[in-house]
């Protein structure tokens, strides 16, 4: 059943060639959702309402909102999991249903809360990013993903089997890993998605610090974050039921006193929170 259940997006009937000008990108590139709306065929309710936010490229915006406020259904359409009933997403400039889905994917890394490793070697689990990378752009990715000291434990180094789902790494080295591709794969979109919910105090500040370096020259969509991340964020969104209900800096939503500072309220005072 699952195997002939057809796919909610694919390339047929696309005759647009690969467009050179995307790899040619330097710094990020620019995303644009235009008057989207989208709803999953399982609800009646529109997930996404009449939505409109440019990103400039290599710039980080954070779009936070309460649960099911369709964050997470903003980063979804980005990679054509699915495509909107109305609107379009651009990214430098061009309609992504007329780019190639391999190709368009190849431009977008994501950092999600549930990483998912093979019963594979760690090598091979890092090669699913970029298959045939060097030795050396290996481990360049390891270490900027703060996992040269983990690496320096293990008993065979890159050929330590990671186990089911990774179940022989702790979350924050499993995170660390997730970054570790991104590196290797040196998209200029990075989605991070809820990427330190599950972490404690101590594996969060490592995967941050590994964070702040992936962020760097990229346009980084980041949702429902943690404030240290939210906080630093060239722009907010804030979301409800769909719809972006305000934007703006962390100090300028502060001040209007509106569905931001409501929101940091309730979930500094539930554990510290931005967005759950």
């Amino acid at each position: 059943q699952v195997h002939d259940t057809p796919a909610a997006v694919s390339d047929d009937g696309l005759t647009q060639a690969d467009n050179p000008e995307l790899l040619t990108s330097a710094g990020g590139l620019e995303i644009e959702f235009q008057n989207l709306d989208f709803r999953y065929s399982s609800r009646d309710a529109l997930a996404i309402k009449d939505f409109n936010l440019k990103i400039p490229a290599g710039s980080t915006v954070a779009i936070v909102g309460a649960s099911g406020a369709g964050k997470s259904t903003l980063g979804h359409l980005l990679l054509r999991f699915w495509d909107p009933q109305k609107g379009q997403i651009r990214v430098g400039g061009y309609d992504i249903r007329h780019l190639r889905l391999a190709y368009l994917r190849q431009h977008v890394a994501l950092v999600a809360q549930d990483t998912y490793l093979f019963n594979d070697s760690l090598r091979e689990n890092l090669l699913m990013a970029k298959p045939g990378a060097s030795e050396d752009e290996i481990m360049t990715a390891i270490q900027r993903a703060e996992l040269s000291d983990f690496l320096a434990r293990l008993p065979q180094g890159l050929e330590t089997n990671v186990g089911e789902r990774g179940y022989a790494l702790s979350g924050g080295q499993r995170q660390r890993v997730s970054i570790a591709r991104a590196f290797l794969r040196d998209a200029p979109i990075l989605i991070l998605d809820e990427a330190t919910s599950h972490l404690d105090a101590l594996s969060e500040h490592a995967v941050h610090k590994a964070l702040k370096n992936l962020m760097s020259d990229r346009t980084t969509l980041v949702i429902a974050h943690r404030l240290a991340t939210v906080r630093d964020a060239d722009e907010i969104v804030v979301m409800g039921e769909g719809c972006l209900l305000e934007q703006g800096t962390h100090q300028q939503l502060l001040a209007n006193r509106s569905a931001y500072a409501r929101l940091l309220h309730f979930q500094m005072n539930s554990g510290g929170r931005v967005a759950a």
